[in-house]
């Protein structure tokens, strides 16, 4: 019988396909491996998911021949093969395009090697395979030497003005700015008067500066009992290797063909739930500590023990706390073996930190979402850092949940999974209910001198604007900065809208500017240009005396600056009239953070205001910023929910939330809960060490739960009030939810496309029993993104089970009975509503 290879190559397909296994190769292609293949009379890398010798159903000469092996080891070790196939079953989603998340970058040498065993004749297509290995930058620098005067011109004198002024510079860099650069270094080399050299590029900026080693502190007696709960959990762990899984791909052969499919992803098999959603108990844990609670110390601690039994260690965080803060805790614990993995990463530095992973050099990642893909070996604990966050769910392409896909990992590893929060997700709190996860508290903070801040609520009914003039900028939050400065202390504000003015109407017609392609308000952006700052006279008075009266107004009338769309990235300039009416006068509406820096800098002339959001979180601008505040160069930090996220500034004593009510009032069933956190997280920035802290939110409604429960700091109670409020009207935990997305350029198409897959999913067995409710069709709430007009289909069930099935009869009819203009996709456990 012939040796036949189930193979995911990168299409939109659900389905693997059998290619037959040349002699050559019989010995050598394995589970895991990629391998170069025909598809379509393209060269495609695939994956193969299994191996076996059976007979074919059809003609054995339509099954192609694999062309080559391009892996002599997996690039996918046994356990991360089945679990990805599992998440592509799980999630409805394509298995080639969830193996991609996992896959390195092919390396030069590889391609190099197909191309001497001529297997790139024709057409070849990587898809998005990318190329890294034996790539060096050259660099030049000025030498000592000096030429004779009047012996250079051109740009051969001008690059090497440029590098005694600058230092030494990429040859690539140069290329940019002067055409004929290679040939003018040429000649300077000559000379002796520039140095080239060639070399490795630059490491990641997470290991540019040593860290000295650290000494573990000690733990209060809440850290050590969590800390000695994990540790007897993951001594309860079978030893190294023996978890294995079974050999991915047995229990769903698939049907010999020419490039035929094989059936992993059939309806039977997606209706049912993963076994990994259902984690033991004592092997998965909630750690839900208040902030500052040294939770941190309880992850180290952890993963020495884990690193101590000859297991890996995986820690997941938010994105937007992968800070080199962050990292340096690890390093100063752990040195320099760990590969940390984040979005900022080149394709070379991240297929260093991938090939470390996979030879067994590191045993330790640490990264965002996509670290979950990580392969580190012999896996023995997953840490989700701020397990709450939403940017744990993958909006784009596949819609895994990266959190839930933890606990399904580490179930299949045999691993210890911890999910740590201040604001646990309410899906987590509903787990420790059922027994599936094991609470560990923290109630208090680490340092024994600090305490959780006063919160006071801020009335905006009852009070007016303070001497700024702006109604966002109450007396009581004006005169609680001037005590702030006036002790030498630092403060937050928080605001969670980027720009200057959330929107520009027209102060004639009332026409609101909105983004041409999407049906969205453009943000005016101010940029740099700000109005000048009132001087402030001599003898002014100090901080908390009375305010001579209101700050000088910012311009009303928009000149520069730019709109922006905050979803498609539209970029333009302020027109000069109305478009609907040709009126002049364009108002700016609302308060963003560059307004509110620009406000408190005029307000506050003697303090020093930075802002901290996407706009100016360059590439190391937000690690500079937050080092200029921890340094005490920055009195007054403004900012979105970028300054929430775990950062320990000592010397905060204030936090001042501008405009609680912002978040409340999505149309999104998780709107208070996302709300909740925020306040709480922004206010456990305050008071983290021997200095009270003070948190004002500022509200129009501080009767709201979210407000209220925030201001109290309880957050069990929040909790409670919230999974009862959620049973009542029949949103998650209560129930699993599934999200239909359709979207067209035309929208008719769209409509007529989300109205078929609606009726589908009602005449379907469990729709017609009522296991299934059908929400739907409708517009989304943002009717149109990007040039697409958008719809949606939500189903809606008490038990996954049913739910499943329904979604498993839809794809077929997305196959083949929806108009091929419309694009629907399935987004199971949805998170973004909108």
């Amino acid at each position: 019988m012939p040796l036949l290879a189930d193979v995911a190559v990168p299409v939109p397909l659900s389905q693997a396909f059998t290619y037959e296994v040349p002699a050559a190769l019989a010995g050598e292609v394995r589970p895991g491996a990629r391998v170069l293949c025909e598809f379509h009379r393209r060269k495609l890398l695939g994956v193969v998911l299994a191996v076996s010798e059976r007979s074919a159903a059809i003609d054995p000469s339509k099954i192609k021949p694999l062309a080559a092996l391009i892996d002599a080891r997996p690039a996918l070790p046994a356990e991360l093969l089945s679990f990805l196939q599992e998440l592509a079953a799980y999630y409805f989603a394509p298995i080639g395009e969830v193996l991609r998340l996992a896959l390195p970058a092919i390396e030069r040498e590889q391609v190099r090697a197909l191309k001497a065993q001529g297997e790139l004749d024709g057409m070849l297509d990587l898809g998005r395979a990318k190329q890294v290995g034996g790539r060096k930058v050259a660099y030049a620098s000025a030498t000592d030497v000096v030429e004779e005067p009047g012996t250079l011109r051109g740009q051969a004198a001008a690059v090497l003005a440029l590098l005694r002024a600058n230092g030494e510079q990429p040859v690539a860099r140069l290329e940019e700015r002067y055409g004929n650069a290679r040939s003018a270094l040429k000649k300077l080399a000559e000379r002796g008067l520039v140095a080239l050299d060639e070399r490795e590029p630059p490491r990641d900026p997470f290991f540019r500066l040593p860290e000295e080693r650290d000494v573990p502190p000690e733990l209060n007696p809440a850290q050590a009992e969590a800390a000695a709960r994990i540790d007897a959990a993951l001594a309860a762990l079978s030893a190294p290797g023996s978890a294995a899984p079974s050999v991915p791909g047995s229990a769903a052969p698939s049907v010999p063909g020419s490039a035929a499919p094989s059936a992993p992803a059939d309806a039977e098999a997606r209706g049912a739930a993963p076994r990994e959603a259902r984690p033991a108990g004592p092997s998965a844990f909630l750690l839900f500590g208040v902030t500052g609670s040294g939770k941190t110390e309880v992850y180290l601690r952890a993963i020495k023990s884990c690193l101590d039994r000859g297991r890996g260690a995986l820690v997941m965080v938010p994105e937007i706390a992968l800070t080199p803060q962050l990292v340096a805790r690890f390093r100063a614990r752990f040195g320099d073996e760990l590969a940390v993995l984040h979005s900022g990463l080149s394709d070379a530095d991240r297929h260093a930190m991938w090939a470390s992973l996979h030879g067994g050099k590191v045993r330790v990642a640490i990264g965002a979402r996509s670290a979950l893909f990580a392969p580190v070996p012999d896996l023995g604990l997953i840490l989700v850092d701020e397990e709450h966050d939403g940017s744990f769910k993958q909006e784009e392409g596949v819609r895994y949940h990266a959190r839930d896909m933890a606990l399904l990992r580490a179930h299949r590893a045999g691993a210890v999974c911890v999910l740590g929060s201040a604001t646990p997700s309410i899906e987590s709190v509903a787990l420790v209910r059922r027994g599936k996860l094991a609470e560990l508290r923290l109630p208090d903070r680490a340092h024994r001198e600090a305490s959780l801040p006063e919160v006071a609520l801020v009335d905006l009914r009852r009070f007016g604007a303070g001497p700024s003039g702006d109604p966002l900028i109450s007396l009581p939050l004006h005169r609680a900065l001037e005590r702030t400065l006036a002790a030498k202390e630092q403060a937050i504000l928080f605001l969670n809208r980027r720009g200057f003015a959330p929107s520009v109407v027209c102060g004639s017609c009332g026409n609101l500017t909105t983004c041409s392609a999407c049906s969205v308000a453009l943000t005016y952006h101010r940029g740099r240009r700000r109005d000048p700052r009132p001087q402030a006279p001599a003898g002014a008075p100090a901080p908390g005396a009375p305010a001579p009266g209101p700050a000088a107004p910012l311009d009303e009338r928009p000149q520069g600056g730019l709109l922006r769309c905050h979803y498609c990235d539209y970029a333009g300039p302020l027109p000069e009239r109305c478009a609907s009416c040709g009126s002049r006068t364009l108002l700016l509406e609302g308060l963003g953070t560059e307004r509110l820096e620009a406000t408190i800098a005029a307000s506050f002339p003697e303090a020093r205001v930075a802002r901290l959001d996407r706009d100016v979180a360059g590439k190391d601008r937000s690690q500079a910023i937050l080092a200029r505040m921890r340094e005490g160069k920055i009195d007054i930090l403004v900012g979105t929910q970028m300054v929430t996220k775990g950062h320990d500034l000592p010397n905060v004593t204030l936090v001042g939330v501008v405009n609680a009510d912002a978040a409340l009032g999505l149309p999104d069933f998780r709107a208070a809960e996302r709300g909740f956190q925020l306040l709480v997280q922004v206010a456990g920035r305050a008071g983290r060490r021997d200095r009270p802290g003070r948190v004002l939110i500022q509200t129009r409604n501080p009767e709201h739960p979210a407000i209220a429960f925030a201001a109290a700091h309880d957050v069990p109670g929040f909790l409670e009030r919230e999974i009862r409020d959620r049973e009542e009207v029949g949103y998650p935990p209560a129930t699993r939810l599934a999200l239909i997305r359709i979207d067209a350029v035309d929208e008719g198409v769209g409509r007529g496309a989300a109205a078929k897959l609606a009726a589908h999913a009602r005449t379907c067995p469990d729709g017609l029993a009522r296991r299934v409710e059908v929400l739907g069709p409708s517009a989304a709430p943002i009717a149109r993104l990007r040039g697409r007009y958008r719809f949606r289909v939500l189903l809606r069930a008490r038990e996954r089970g049913p739910l499943r099935g329904t979604l498993a009869a839809l794809t077929g009819l997305m196959r083949d009975g929806i108009d091929r203009n419309a694009r629907v996709i399935i987004d199971v456990d949805p998170v973004a509503m909108l």
